[in-house]
């Protein structure tokens, strides 16, 4: 499976999410960002190969759908409510994503 992790900036929760499962067996993962700032800037193509796309926030939902809605279809999109209050790898962000992710990794 194919998960994308997106937020504003690609800086802190999705590259810490990126990382934090590619090592899960057959979960291959990508990080982006919708800010027009971000460090990698989501792309087509990364929408695209996504099997499931994993936002941090419901605002971040919106603007994908905005930005990419034709390309979702048929594409899993969930929104886990971490607020952006972690630093990149701090270990109760790990926990949480561990926690909110388990049941879309079986």
């Amino acid at each position: 499976m194919n998960v994308l992790f997106v937020c504003s900036r690609n800086r802190l929760r999705s590259p810490t999410a990126e990382l934090v499962f590619s090592g899960h067996p057959g979960i291959e993962t990508d990080s982006a960002g919708l800010a027009p700032d971000a460090d990698v800037q989501l792309d087509r193509d990364q929408v695209r190969w996504a099997d499931l796309i994993v936002v941090m926030e419901k605002r971040h939902r919106s603007a994908l759908n905005r930005r990419f809605g034709r390309l979702l279809a048929g594409t899993r999109v969930v929104c886990l409510d971490i607020p952006d209050n972690y630093e990149f790898m701090q270990p109760e962000l790990i926990a949480i994503l561990e926690r909110r992710m388990a049941q879309y990794l079986r």
